[in-house]
C-alpha cells in the first residue's frame, strides 16, 4: 500500500499538549482499518494502514485536563490540526447521471479519482453551504465504502466542515439519509451507494450529494461539479487519523468531530409518525396472513428485523437475505423478476406467503408481490396514492398533488384525475419531485424503476413503499374476523383495475450495449421525430404526436431537454426510449411499452400478451437490433 499522509499517531502531541489514549481496543475484522485486504489506494489521498501491534485505536491530543474530562461517548483531540494542499491533476469522465457518480470500484481507487470529485464538490458549493455546517454521510455498505468514508471525512475536514454525522460502520440507507438530514438540519449528505448495481472488487461504486432539504443535488450544482473536475488543482486535506466507525460515540479534532450514531434510529422515529403501527401489527400478527421480506443482502438488512420484527411482530424467518454484505452475497440488489428471481419463485410456489417485498442495494426501490401476483411499480404507485388518505395517518388531513416520471405508466394520472388533485409529470430522476416537494405541491410520486415515495424525505423509500402496502392491506381487512377470508394484494389491485382500467405496462432493459450504436440508435430517432407528423400510421396505431420530452420545471423555471423519444398514438399507447444513465459501464437502452384497457374482462390477460402488438413495433421502429446487434433484452419488467 502507498505511505500515507496521515499517520495514526501523530510524531509529537503539538506545542502545549500531551498525547492521551482513550477507547483502547483489539482491532476487528469490523474496523475499517483492519480489513484483510491490501487496496491499491491513491499516493496522496488514502487510508492509514494499520500496523499489527498491540496500541490503541484512537489517538487523542488534549489541550488540557478540562479538555480530557470529556463525556465518555465523546473525545477531545487537538484544538487545531494541519490542513494540506496535494497537487492533483483534472480527471476526464466525472460527470454525473440522475443519481451521482458511478464507476467501476477499480476506477475509483486510481489515484485520486474520488478525492477529485469531492473537492470538486467543494469547489462547487457556496461556501456558507458547508463551511462551520453539519454533513451526513453514509452508504449501502458495499464494497469500498469503509475506506471512501475516511477520503470524505478528510476533504470536509480539510474544507472547513465543522461535523460529519456518519452511520454505524458507514451504514444509512439513502432515504434514512435524507431523513437524518431534514431532522438534524444538516447543511447536505453524502451517499456512498451505486443503487441497485452489483457490488465488490470488479462491480460497482458510486457518490452523489443531498442538499439541505435531503433532495439529491440540482442539476445546476451537478454541472459545476463536473466543470470543477475538468479544472482541479489541489486537494484540501486535513492530516487526522481515520475515524473508528465501528461503535457510536464522537471523535472530536479541535473545531472539527465526527459522530457514529445508529443508521436506523432517525428513520424508524419518521416511520412512526408516518405510519400507524398499531394497523399493520394487527396484520402481521394475524394467523392466516403471511408475510416475506427479501433485504438481498443489501442495506435494508439493517433495518428490516428492527423495523418489521421488533416493531410490527412479524416473524424473524420472514427476513431473508437480512445482512448486508459488501458484495451482497455475489448478487444483484434490484429487486425486479430477473434479479430477485429467489423471492420470485417462493411467491409464486407451492404454499406462498401472503405479501412478499424487496428492497434494493441503498434502499430506496422496492417491489411488491401477492401470492402468485406481480404489482408493477406504475401500480403500485397508484395503488397508494388512491388509498393513502385513508390508510395512512400521515396523509389523513389530505394530498397536495401527485407526480410520476414521464416514462410511467399512466395509471396516476387517472387517479390524480378522479381525486382531483394537481398531477405533474417529470423528467426521471428523483431530484425532480424536489422542488415541487419544498414548494408544497406534491405528496406523492414515484418512477417505473421500482421507486415510490413521499414528502417524508426527498428520496424514494423502499421500506415506506412497503409499509404503504401493509398498511393498505391492514386496512382493508382490519375488520375482517378470523374466519372470514382476507383481502388480498391481488384483491386490491383487481378492484383498483375494476375502478380506474388497467394500463399494461412493460420495460424492456437492454444493459451494457455499446455506446456508440446506442447513441445512433437515440439520433436516428429522434430525426424520425423531426420528420413525424401527426395521423401517420405506425402498423395498426395512429400518431397522435411524437417527440423528444423536455421539461420546464413549475417552480424554479429551470429547463431539462431531450428526456426521453415519445411515440405517443390516439388510443393513448405509448413508446418510450432512453439512455439511462444510472450504469457504469456501456450504456442501457430502456423501451416503455403502455396500453391502456378499460374493458374489465381484459385486465388480466398476461402484460406481455397484451403488449406484444405494441413491443414489436417499437422493435421495428428503433431498428434496435441492427444498430445494437441485440436480440433479447436483458431485463423484462
Amino acid at each position: 500500500m502507498a505511505s500515507s499522509l496521515f499517520p495514526l499517531i501523530p510524531d509529537t502531541a503539538g506545542a502545549a499538549g500531551a498525547v492521551a489514549f482513550v477507547r483502547s481496543r483489539t482491532p476487528t475484522a469490523s474496523t475499517p482499518s483492519a480489513l484483510p485486504r491490501s487496496l491499491p489506494f491513491p499516493h496522496h489521498i488514502s487510508v492509514a494502514p494499520l500496523r499489527r501491534r498491540h496500541r490503541p485505536r484512537l489517538v487523542v491530543v488534549v489541550k488540557s485536563a478540562a479538555a480530557a474530562s470529556s463525556s465518555p461517548l465523546s473525545t477531545a483531540a487537538s484544538a487545531s490540526f494541519t490542513i494540506k494542499s496535494v497537487p492533483t491533476k483534472a480527471i476526464e469522465g466525472q460527470k454525473t447521471g440522475t443519481s451521482g457518480l458511478r464507476k467501476k470500484v477499480k476506477v475509483f481507487m486510481q489515484e485520486n479519482y474520488l478525492a477529485n470529485w469531492i473537492q470538486a464538490l467543494f469547489n462547487s458549493l457556496p461556501p456558507e453551504d458547508y463551511k462551520g455546517g453539519l454533513l451526513v454521510l453514509g452508504g449501502d455498505g458495499r464494497y469500498f465504502n469503509r475506506e471512501a468514508a475516511q477520503i470524505i471525512i478528510k476533504i470536509a475536514a480539510g474544507n472547513g466542515v465543522s461535523k460529519i454525522l456518519v452511520g454505524k460502520d458507514g451504514i444509512l440507507s439513502t432515504p434514512a439519509v435524507s431523513a437524518v438530514i431534514r431532522k438534524r438540519k444538516a447543511n447536505g449528505g453524502f451517499i456512498m451507494s451505486a443503487s441497485h448495481n452489483p457490488g465488490g472488487p470488479d462491480y460497482d461504486w458510486g457518490i452523489k450529494f443531498n442538499y439541505s432539504s435531503g433532495q439529491p443535488a440540482p442539476e445546476s450544482i451537478t454541472d459545476k461539479i463536473y466543470g470543477n473536475t475538468l479544472s482541479i488543482s489541489e486537494i484540501k486535506v486535513a492530516n487526522i487519523p481515520d475515524i473508528d466507525l465501528s461503535s457510536h460515540g464522537v471523535t472530536s479534532f479541535g473545531h472539527f468531530s465526527v459522530e457514529v450514531v445508529d443508521p436506523v434510529a432517525d428513520y424508524i422515529e419518521l416511520m412512526e409518525r408516518v405510519f400507524d403501527f398499531e394497523l399493520i401489527r394487527s396484520l402481521l400478527s394475524r394467523s392466516d396472513f403471511r408475510f416475506i421480506f427479501d433485504a438481498m443482502h443489501a442495506v435494508t438488512g439493517a433495518y428490516a428485523k428492527p423495523i418489521f420484527v421488533d416493531k410490527l411482530g412479524a416473524s424473524p424467518d420472514s427476513i431473508q437475505n437480512g445482512v448486508p454484505l459488501e458484495d451482497f452475497g455475489h448478487g444483484h440488489p434490484d429487486p425486479n423478476l430477473t434479479y430477485a428471481k429467489h423471492l420470485v419463485d417462493i411467491m409464486y410456489g407451492a404454499n406462498s406467503p401472503d405479501f412478499g417485498a424487496a428492497s434494493d442495494g441503498d434502499g430506496d426501490r422496492n417491489m411488491v408481490l401477492g401470492r402468485s401476483f406481480f404489482v408493477t411499480p406504475s401500480d403500485s404507485l397508484a395503488v397508494i396514492a388512491a388509498n393513502a388518505q385513508a390508510a395512512i395517518p400521515y396523509f389523513q388531513s389530505g394530498i397536495k398533488g401527485l407526480a410520476r416520471s414521464m416514462p410511467t405508466s399512466g395509471a396516476l394520472d387517472r387517479v390524480a384525475e378522479k381525486l382531483k388533485l394537481p398531477f405533474f409529470e417529470v423528467p426521471t430522476g428523483w431530484k425532480f419531485f424536489g422542488n415541487l416537494m419544498d414548494s408544497g405541491t406534491l405528496s406523492i410520486c414515484g418512477e417505473e424503476s421500482f421507486g415510490t415515495g413521499s414528502d417524508h424525505v426527498r428520496e424514494k423509500d423502499g421500506i415506506w413503499a412497503v409499509l404503504a402496502w401493509l398498511s393498505i392491506v391492514a386496512y382493508r381487512n382490519k375488520d375482517k374476523k378470523p374466519e372470514e377470508k382476507i383481502v388480498s394484494v391481488a384483491d386490491v389491485m383487481k378492484e383498483h383495475w375494476a375502478t380506474y382500467g388497467r394500463n399494461f405496462f412493460s420495460r424492456y432493459d437492454y444493459e451494457e450495449c455499446e455506446s456508440e450504436g446506442a447513441i445512433k440508435m437515440v439520433e436516428y430517432l429522434r430525426e424520425l421525430v423531426f420528420k413525424s407528423k401527426p395521423g401517420e400510421k405506425y402498423g395498426n396505431y395512429v400518431l397522435q404526436y411524437a417527440d423528444d420530452f423536455a421539461y420546464t420545471d413549475p417552480v424554479d423555471g429551470s429547463v431539462a431537454l431531450k428526456q426521453g423519444v415519445r411515440f405517443v398514438f390516439t388510443d393513448g399507447s405509448r413508446i418510450i426510449f432512453r439512455l439511462s444513465g444510472t450504469g457504469s459501464a456501456g450504456a442501457t437502452i430502456r423501451i416503455y411499452l403502455e396500453q391502456f384497457e378499460p374493458d374489465a374482462s381484459k385486465h388480466e390477460v398476461d402484460a406481455q400478451v397484451a403488449l406484444k402488438p405494441l413491443i414489436d413495433l417499437a422493435l421495428s421502429v428503433s431498428k434496435l437490433k441492427e444498430f445494437t446487434g441485440r436480440e433479447k433484452p436483458t431485463v423484462i419488467t
